[in-house]
């Protein structure tokens, strides 16, 4: 007879369900497991031996097969050692058949028989709350398996306090989940001496998720106004989280079952590769595109990184999600950002500046900014330059709003898009509008009609820039209170377009 109980394995965000079956037939002993398993999974058979004479338990003199259905399903990881092991005492009848097959199990084997944590928690307990089965995992997983919510999660710290339970000697207390981390205090605005209109880029940008490029010499602020993005940007709502989470559950960055209403923010440096900014390698993990869903992406140094990891963000910008591709499957991974990319005017970075630039003025800035293809600049809302800022004006006090003052505009422009698409499930926030949507919410007048016109022969907008200009104006008229798209909120938004050379 086989004993069975359930497991998930991973491809991409999804959970997807596997039966682990463990059977004892007569013949030479021996331990296999079938089932399309990896190096870790195929391991795991040592590392349950280990664990069950530790607890002294020796295995059957049988020939002992282990089955990972379905068998053309990829299983990697080893969160497999627990459900392995579980199904294994239940075919020899040391803990009760019936209460393994009522549940989902994730965990890696110590040799001595201690749980070790695994990544993947809160998409695995989503996937046995979906199944109404429980889930029991590693003790340091627990309290972040709990936050789905839907179902029970228990946490032993060792193979034997799983057994107890499983038994009913010593039943364990479902786990709670773990305390949201406190967002730490942002950087401010203020901080950020001159500068307005690059800070009021930055308000439009957080307030309808409008991609942002930066352009200017060193040391002239790019980098100080990125780092304080995320201080008028409003916290994550409960979804949001919950989908934020269950990427950085995947990739081990949740700490201590903790999860965060801040809103992520990744910084790759430019010699970063593929597959850490798209994702893939090893088991197809997320990359930084899918780290900073529902947060913000800051490419320092912009045209230095590989042409073809910038070219491959131009799907994810408009689908909001990455395929890794692999040889029997494809990964999808969410990445729904705010792209955020600074960089100098030239390699020197001293374009306009006679006394300090280079011999190749200005053919310097033109190959250098040259290096970002215009389809990927076009899918930018918002170009701005950064001047340098005069030694002077460093010893003035700090002026302009401080981010508190930003955040709550930023906030009301949000709450306004959130009623606005209450019947849209597919868009948030202004910059995802499309189609029929995006008429709906910036009908234009005759005066605004004649200005785009006149905007679009003058400078050859492109449809999507046509279109990406009346998202812009739709989220200025939002942070304005104003109900309709007027001409002057389509003026401003058409200055962001074209504000430097390589506008398009």
């Amino acid at each position: 007879m086989v004993a069975r109980t359930y497991t998930v394995a991973f491809e991409g965000v999804e959970a997807r369900p596997v039966e682990v079956q463990c059977a004892l037939a007569t013949g030479m002993p021996s331990f296999s497991i079938v089932g399309l398993p990896d190096k870790a999974v195929s391991e795991a058979k040592e590392r349950v031996r280990a664990a069950l004479a530790a607890l002294s338990i020796a295995l059957p003199m049988r020939r002992i097969t282990i089955n990972l259905s379905p068998a053309d399903l990829p299983k990697e990881g080893s969160h497999f050692d627990l459900p392995i092991a579980l199904a294994l005492l239940a075919a020899i009848d040391i803990v009760p058949r019936e209460e393994v097959e009522g549940l989902v199990a994730i965990g890696e084997l110590a040799l001595d028989g201690r749980l070790v944590p695994v990544v993947g928690a809160l998409p695995a307990a989503m996937a046995a709350a979906s199944e109404d089965k429980a889930l029991i995992c590693p003790q340091d997983c627990g309290a972040e398996a709990a936050w789905v919510g839907a179902t029970d999660v228990f946490g032993p710290a060792t193979l034997t306090e799983a057994l107890q339970h499983l038994s009913g000697q010593r039943p364990l207390a479902p786990a709670q989940p773990g305390e949201v981390v406190a967002p730490q205090s942002p950087r401010d605005l203020r901080d950020v001496k001159g500068q307005e209109r690059a800070k009021r880029a930055l308000e439009i940008a957080a307030a309808g998720r409008h991609h942002l490029f930066l352009v200017g010499p060193p040391g002239s602020g790019k980098s100080m106004l990125a780092a304080r993005l995320p201080g008028i940007l409003p916290p994550l709502s409960a979804m949001e989280a919950l989908e934020t989470s269950m990427v950085h559950s995947l990739s081990g960055l949740l700490s201590e079952g903790g999860i965060s209403r801040t809103r992520p923010f990744r910084e790759p440096h430019h010699t970063a590769s593929m597959a850490a900014m798209i994702g893939g390698g090893r088991g197809a993990k997320p990359g930084e595109v899918s780290l900073a869903h529902n947060g913000v992406l800051f490419m320092d140094e912009f045209p230095e990184f590989p042409r073809t990891v910038l070219e491959t963000l131009r799907q994810p910008i408009e689908t909001g999600e990455v395929v890794v591709a692999r040889a029997n499957a494809h990964v999808r991974y969410p990445c729904r950002f705010l792209l955020i990319a600074a960089a100098n005017p030239c390699r020197c970075g001293y374009l306009g500046d006679p006394a300090r630039a280079c011999a190749r003025v200005p053919q310097c800035g033109a190959d250098y900014l040259g290096r970002i293809s215009g389809p990927l600049m076009d899918r930018f809302d918002l170009r701005i330059e950064v001047p340098g800022v005069d030694w002077r004006e460093l010893d003035l006090p700090s002026a302009g709003d401080s981010s508190g003052t930003v955040a709550a505009r930023v906030a009301q422009a949000r709450e306004v898009q959130a009623k606005r698409y209450e019947h849209h499930p597919s868009v948030r926030v202004n910059a995802e509008a499309e189609g029929a949507v995006l008429e709906e919410i910036a009908p234009l007048d005759a005066e605004g009609r004649e200005l785009l016109g006149k905007v679009s022969e003058r400078f050859g907008l492109t449809a999507r820039g046509y279109h990406r200009v009346l998202r812009t104006a739709r989220t200025i008229a939002d942070l304005e209170g104003a109900a309709q798209v007027r001409a002057p909120h389509l003026a401003e938004a058409v200055s962001y377009r074209i504000s430097f050379a390589q506008a398009g």
